[in-house]
């Protein structure tokens, strides 16, 4: 697995739609699902939860719980649909998830963790890793992430995501908690110093191509979010600027022309429109014609005829 550019788990919004798009910008990308509750997989609808487009490889999927044998399990399952990776949540600080004993609140327990990872481990055969944050409330974020991730190094999980934020679990919201704990980007690069065998991952409020490529200087791999959906056209240079790969000059409106069959088909099979749409509106960013794309992606579901206003937004980016 390479992870030196990764598009980060996000809840409603990288589900399979929005990841398909994501590989008409870059074929190199890791990207990740969002999180799905290990129950969910085990005991709701499995195939409708994990089924992917083969074009999304590399893939990974995020998983979320707390318990080694369910946890175990999941990953199984998830290993038989083709998954190329397998990724613990310990970092998701909303009140649902801590209900659940589960997210971030698990940085607090780094046995369980570990447990979780080990179980994890002995069921499947791709790699088992984790998304954390640089500790949770009263945690010291020198000593006491230092030993969670000393238990996480000796569980045998080998690449490590780490928001370079505390979260907060108590007053804030998930959004608040992206954005008011200050980043500290410096004490994931101490991270990485000193457990140089770990592969880290750098995530949290990456804005920029050129941002990326000053962390890949001490970091192994950078994680980007809402970069990746408010603006999805700038990944189209991560293929040759992250990974020197020949560069592929492509318009936005090129690019919406390459997914408009794939909308087409969705919608012939039963899917919701606007449910496939919504992931198209960062592209008007920047636009002169925004505001009329916008519109017309929000009122497409009124459309007896979505394809000619798909080929007219396609034409408006060109």
């Amino acid at each position: 697995m390479n992870h030196r550019f990764c598009v980060a788990p996000m809840m409603d919004i990288t589900d399979r739609h929005e990841r398909y798009f994501l590989r008409a910008l870059t074929n190199e990308a890791q990207l990740y699902t969002e999180m799905i509750n290990v129950n969910a997989i085990l005991y709701g609808n499995t195939e409708k939860l994990l089924k992917f487009n083969q074009c999304e490889h590399p893939l990974a999927i995020q998983l979320g719980g707390s318990d080694p044998s369910k946890l175990g399990e999941a990953a199984l399952i998830a290993e038989s649909f083709g998954y190329d990776e397998v990724n613990l949540n310990i970092g998701c600080p909303s009140s649902k998830v801590q209900k659940g004993q589960f997210g971030a609140v698990l940085m607090k327990k780094p046995s369980l963790v570990s447990s979780c990872i080990k179980a994890c481990i002995d069921k499947v055969n791709i790699p088992i890793t984790i998304k954390c944050r640089i500790g949770v409330d009263e945690m010291d974020i020198e000593r006491d992430l230092d030993y969670f991730i000393e238990q996480i190094q000796e569980s045998g999980c080998k690449t490590v995501v780490v928001h370079a934020r505390k979260a907060l679990l108590k007053g804030l919201s998930p959004k608040d908690n992206r954005n008011i704990p200050p980043l500290d980007y410096e004490r994931v690069y101490r991270l990485k110093e000193k457990f140089f065998n770990l592969e880290i991952i750098l995530n949290g409020g990456i804005k920029s191509i050129e941002e990326s490529l000053k962390h890949l200087n001490y970091v192994d791999g950078v994680m980007v979010g809402r970069m990746a959906y408010d603006n999805p056209y700038l990944l189209n240079e991560v293929d040759n600027k992250i990974y020197e790969q020949e560069k592929i000059c492509r318009s936005k409106g090129e690019i919406i022309m390459k997914i408009i069959p794939y909308i087409l088909r969705e919608v012939e099979a039963g899917e919701k429109i606007q449910l496939l749409t919504k992931h198209l509106m960062g592209f008007s960013k920047g636009c002169k014609f925004a505001k009329d794309i916008r519109s017309n992606l929000a009122k497409i579901y009124l459309s007896d005829k979505p394809n000619e206003v798909l080929y007219k937004i396609a034409n408006q980016l060109s």
